[in-house]
Order: structure tokens, then C-alpha cells, then sequence
């Protein structure tokens, strides 16, 4: 059985290299295509094993989620590396070592709440 539209979960957990493309940000970029959390996915971690955008690409194959952060940060749009590096930093400080995906749940939907409220995922600069 097919699940989904077109079956794209039981394509990419059966595919030999499944590949992800997308624009690194929206709408003039003011959204980012890559953000630390998202109340909904249609693929999990397990089932991307490269990720491109135009600023390269994350082969994340075999990689612990603290091992594919940098690599997803390193093809974000370059307005929101430092956004998505101080995250990752929040998160890595405040998990405990145990964590095997760490997350600053205080923090996570930032990216969502400036964009709901200021129309952007960007910080305005001062």
C-alpha cells in the first residue's frame, strides 16, 4: 500500500538515495526552508539522506542529528545561519549530555512566532 499523496514516504524510505530540494527560504526570504523545530513532517530524520538547496548540499547518511546540524546550517539561507547556529548552541547547553536530539523547547517555534507575528523569520536588525 501506498501511503500519501503519490506514495513519497515508501519512495524515500525504500529509495537508494533519497534526495530532498528545496529553495533555501520563501516569499522574498522571509521564510527559512530550515528551522530547528515544526509541529508537522511528512518525513522524518530517517528518511532524508540528502538535502540541497542553492547553497550546496548536506549528505547526512549515516549521521547522529548532532552530527547533521552543521551540515543543514551550511546550506541555509545565510540570513538565518546565525539564527539556527544560536539555537543549536541553546539546545546543546541546555540538554542534558544524555539527549541524543537536543532541543531549547523554550525556543523552538521562534522562527514560526516572529513569522506569525512580524511576517518573517528574520530578526530585525537594530
Amino acid at each position: 500500500m501506498m501511503n500519501g499523496i503519490g506514495g513519497s514516504g515508501d519512495f524515500t524510505r525504500n529509495a537508494f538515495a533519497s534526495t530532498f530540494i528545496s529553495p533555501s527560504a520563501a516569499k522574498v526570504d522571509a521564510i527559512s526552508a530550515i528551522v530547528p523545530f515544526a509541529s508537522h513532517i511528512d518525513h522524518t530524520e530517517h528518511d532524508a539522506m540528502v538535502v540541497i538547496t542553492e547553497y550546496g548540499y548536506a549528505d547526512l547518511r549515516g549521521l547522529s542529528p548532532k552530527q547533521r546540524v552543521p551540515k543543514m546550517i551550511a546550506i541555509a539561507h545565510p540570513d538565518y545561519r546565525p539564527l539556527l547556529e544560536e539555537y543549536f548552541d541553546r539546545a546543546l547547553n541546555s540538554a542534558d549530555s544524555y539527549q541524543h536530539t537536543p532541543h531549547d523547547l523554550r525556543t523552538a517555534f521562534d522562527f514560526h512566532n516572529r513569522l506569525n507575528s512580524r511576517g518573517t523569520m528574520k530578526i530585525e536588525k537594530a
